[in-house]
């Protein structure tokens, strides 16, 4: 799961964030529970997901991993763009990514009524190992993609993910550069939308 990417496309707002972390929590129409403002960060993680999944640049980087995933390629990828938006100098210096990283566990924390039970229970660890700000480093990519393999059904290491992504890094990278900035452009259009 992106949470990163998730994060800092919510633009600022609080309740934005607080949707758009929770969505994958979050099943159909239960959305529908929370408060309007929330509703909308929910419905952009999902307008964000979809984009996501059907470009043909994703398409592209999810082939990397699907020798040693196969059809979970597509969260591996995620967390990868995760990674290549820590380390982008375009949008985060390492200062500002700590500041941005605290600021959005505080939000969290400020918003813990509205929190699924699950999600809830997970920002704890989430805040106290600096998940956010950990998708910097390699080793804490490390560890991000165990955690999709504690999650998925059928997966039993990500040992061999994680060598492909080292070995294709600067091919991952490249398609980080081709892909998020027309994300950003997007997910700013689509939340223009949300709030009209």
């Amino acid at each position: 799961m992106n949470y990163l990417a998730h994060a800092y496309l919510s633009f600022g707002l609080p309740d934005i964030l607080v949707g758009n972390m929770i969505s994958d929590f979050v099943k159909g129409k239960k959305k529908f529970d929370y408060p309007a403002s929330v509703q909308k960060g929910i419905q952009l993680h999902r307008d964000i997901d979809t984009f996501t999944d059907d470009h043909p640049v994703t398409k592209k980087a999810k082939l990397f991993f699907k020798p040693a995933v196969g059809a979970y390629c597509g969260a591996f990828a995620d967390v990868m763009y995760d990674h290549f938006l820590a380390n982008d100098a375009a949008e985060f210096t390492q200062e500002s990514l700590l500041t941005f990283t605290a600021n959005t566990y505080n939000t969290l924390h400020q918003n813990k009524h509205l929190l699924p039970e699950k999600f809830a229970a997970m920002l704890p660890y989430m805040t106290e190992q600096n998940w956010l700000f950990n998708y910097s480093n390699k080793w804490g990519m490390e560890k991000s993609f165990g955690g999709v393999v504690h999650r998925a059904t059928y997966l039993q290491s990500s040992d061999e993910a994680f060598k492909l992504f080292e070995i294709h890094y600067h091919e991952l990278q490249y398609c980080y550069k081709e892909f998020f900035p027309s994300l950003k452009a997007f997910s700013e259009q689509q939340l223009n939308t949300l709030l009209a």
